[in-house]
C-alpha cells in the first residue's frame, strides 16, 4: 500500500532545468533527467486516494495511483508495464501534455501541491526507452487492412492499436518525416526526435507501414485507398491557423503565422542534426539559410526585433525558438488580463482545469509578457516590410456568449517588429482535396464530425485527434486514436474488444 505520510514528509519538487544561458545555445530539452531518488520521492506524495480524481481528468484513463506506488517501490519494470496499459506514447505526453490530471490531484486542494504527476510519467517512460522500446508479439494476419491518413499522435495511436489486432496498417504522411506535428511543429528544446525514432521503431517492427510524401488526394486518391484497404482513419490534424486578415497591414513581409516559424526552425534542426549527428546549435549563416518558407522567404529570428501574438503553448513555443535563433528582442501579446497566480475556487473550482498565469521555461529565458492589448495595425516600413505594430490596450467582455473587445482611449503605442508571429489559435482542419474526394464536410468549427461509433458520413472511414475534435491535448488525441482503433476493429469483424476510453462526444471535465 502507498506510504499514507508522503505527501508530508516531501514537498512538491522538479529536476532543476537546465542553466539559461547554457540551453539557448542548443536545441536540447530543457530538463534533465531526473534522479532515481527524486522520482521516487515525489511517486511516494501519491495518496492512492479513494476516489482519484486524476483519472478524471486524464482522458486515457491513466493508473496513476498504480504506477506511483511500483515507482516508489523501485518496481520500474511493473511500472512500465503499467503506464503503456493504458497510453502507447508516455516519453510525448510526459513531455508536452498540460496535466490536466494534476489539476485534478486531490493534494491540489485549497492551493495545495498536486503530486508531479507528469515527472513520474516521463521518467517510467525514459526508463522503458532506456531499456529499449520491445515490439510486441505480431499475431497472426486478420487478412484485413486499414490506411491511416496523418501521423500525429491520434493517427500512430491507432495504427499501434490496430498492428497489435493482427491488421495491416499503413500510415499515409504528406511531409518527408512521420510524426505530424510531434516532428516538425514541436521544438526540439520539449521533445527531441530521437523519442519520436524510437517509437517508430517499434511500430515497424509490429509491422505498421509508413508511407511518407503522400498527399492522399493529390498523390493517391481517395477511390484509390478505399480500393485498397477496408477501413481509412483521417487523422490530419487541425493545421488551419487562425488569421486576422482585417488588421491594417497585414499583408506586408515579416508577418507570418507561427506554424510557419516553427516548421521552418524545426526543419534547421533536423537538417543541422543530419549534417552533423552531435550537433547541439544551428548557428550563423547555415542556420539562416535553411530556415525559410516554401517559397524561400527567410522567417529566421535572428537579430530582429519579434512579436509574437498570442499567450498560449504555441506562441510560447514561438518565444524559445526566437531566443535560441537570436532575437534582438521579443514581445509576446495577449488579449486578456494577466491570470491569477493561483486558482479562484468560484470561477474554476478543484478539480477542474483553472485559469492561471502559466509560465513557461521559455519566459524565464527572455522576453517581455504584455496583458490586455490588442494588435491595431502592422506598421510599413515603406517597402512592404513590417517595422512596427500599433497597439492598444483593450478590455475584453462577453455578452450573450461572445466576446467584446473595447479599445482604451488613448492607450495607442508602437512596439518595434521586423518578424511578427500570429500564434491566436486554429480554425480546424484544412480544406483540402482529400476531403472533397472522401465526400465528409467541415463542421462550423472547422472540424469533421463523428458518429457514435467514429464512422464520418461515409460508411468505413473514419475520423479521430484534432481533425475531429480541434486543436486540442496530445492526451486526448491519443486517446481518440485508442478509442477508433477499437470501433475500426469492431467495424473489420475482428474477435474480441480494443480499449475505448473515450467516446466522440467526450469532453474534459468541467465546471458545472
Amino acid at each position: 500500500m502507498p506510504d499514507p505520510n508522503g505527501f508530508l514528509r516531501y514537498d512538491r519538487r522538479l529536476p532543476a532545468r537546465r542553466p539559461v544561458s547554457v540551453r539557448i545555445s542548443d536545441w536540447r530539452e530543457v530538463y534533465p533527467p531526473a534522479g532515481e531518488e527524486l522520482v521516487r520521492e515525489q511517486a511516494t506524495r501519491c495518496m492512492d486516494c479513494g476516489i482519484p480524481f486524476c483519472h478524471d481528468g486524464c482522458p486515457l484513463g491513466n493508473r496513476i495511483p498504480d504506477w506511483n506506488d511500483l515507482v516508489r517501490t523501485g518496481s520500474w519494470d511493473a511500472a512500465v508495464e503499467s503506464l503503456h496499459a493504458t497510453n502507447n506514447f508516455p516519453e510525448f505526453t510526459g513531455r508536452l501534455c498540460p496535466a490536466p490530471c494534476e489539476a485534478a490531484c486531490v493534494l491540489g486542494i485549497a492551493g495545495g501541491q498536486p503530486v508531479t504527476i507528469k515527472q513520474v510519467e516521463v521518467e517510467i517512460a525514459d526508463a522503458a526507452a532506456a531499456r529499449g522500446l520491445t515490439p510486441l508479439p505480431v499475431p497472426p494476419p486478420s487478412g484485413r487492412s486499414v490506411a491511416v491518413v496523418g501521423s500525429g499522435p491520434a493517427g500512430l495511436a491507432a495504427a499501434q492499436q490496430l498492428a497489435r489486432a493482427g491488421h495491416a496498417v499503413t500510415v499515409y504522411e504528406r511531409d518527408d518525416a512521420i510524426g505530424g506535428l510531434l516532428r516538425y511543429g514541436i521544438p526540439d528544446f520539449k521533445l527531441e526526435k530521437r523519442h519520436i525514432d524510437a517509437r517508430l521503431a517499434q511500430l515497424a517492427a509490429e509491422g505498421v507501414r509508413f508511407r511518407t510524401g503522400v498527399n492522399v488526394g493529390v498523390d493517391v486518391t481517395a477511390e484509390q485507398l478505399r480500393a485498397e484497404h477496408d477501413a481509412v482513419l483521417l487523422a490530419c490534424g487541425a493545421l488551419q491557423g487562425r488569421d486576422t486578415p482585417e488588421t491594417p497591414g497585414r499583408a506586408l513581409r515579416g508577418v507570418h503565422q507561427a506554424m510557419a516559424h516553427l516548421v521552418a526552425a524545426n526543419r534547421a534542426v533536423a537538417a543541422a542534426t543530419i549534417d552533423q549527428p552531435d550537433a547541439t546549435t544551428v548557428t550563423g549563416e547555415g542556420r539562416a539559410a535553411r530556415a525559410v518558407l516554401p517559397d524561400g522567404t527567410p522567417i529566421d529570428a535572428a537579430g530582429k526585433h519579434v512579436v509574437i501574438i498570442g499567450g498560449g503553448d504555441t506562441a510560447a513555443d514561438c518565444l524559445g525558438v526566437a531566443h535560441r535563433q537570436g532575437a534582438a528582442g521579443v514581445h509576446q501579446l495577449d488579449l486578456y488580463p494577466q491570470p491569477p497566480s493561483e486558482r479562484d475556487e468560484a470561477r474554476d473550482p478543484w478539480p477542474t482545469w483553472p485559469w492561471l498565469l502559466r509560465s513557461y521555461p521559455a519566459h524565464e529565458e527572455g522576453g517581455e509578457r504584455v496583458f490586455a492589448v490588442a494588435v491595431q495595425e502592422f506598421v510599413d516600413d515603406g517597402t512592404g516590410q513590417v517595422r512596427a505594430v500599433r497597439i492598444a490596450e483593450v478590455t475584453v467582455e462577453k455578452h450573450d456568449g461572445r466576446r467584446v473587445v473595447t479599445v482604451v482611449p488613448g492607450s495607442e503605442r508602437e512596439l518595434p517588429a521586423d518578424l511578427v508571429l500570429l500564434a491566436i489559435g486554429f480554425e480546424g482542419t484544412e480544406q483540402q482535396p482529400l476531403l472533397t474526394q472522401f465526400g465528409v464536410t467541415r463542421n462550423a468549427r472547422g472540424a469533421i464530425d463523428a458518429r457514435d461509433d467514429w464512422q464520418t458520413d461515409v460508411d468505413g472511414v473514419f475520423v479521430a485527434g484534432d481533425m475531429h475534435r480541434g486543436a486540442s491535448l496530445i492526451v486526448w488525441a491519443i486517446a481518440e486514436g485508442r478509442a477508433v482503433a477499437a470501433a475500426i476493429h469492431d467495424f473489420l469483424g475482428a474477435g474480441g474488444a480494443l480499449p475505448a476510453p473515450v467516446g466522440p462526444a467526450a469532453q474534459p471535465l468541467a465546471a458545472r
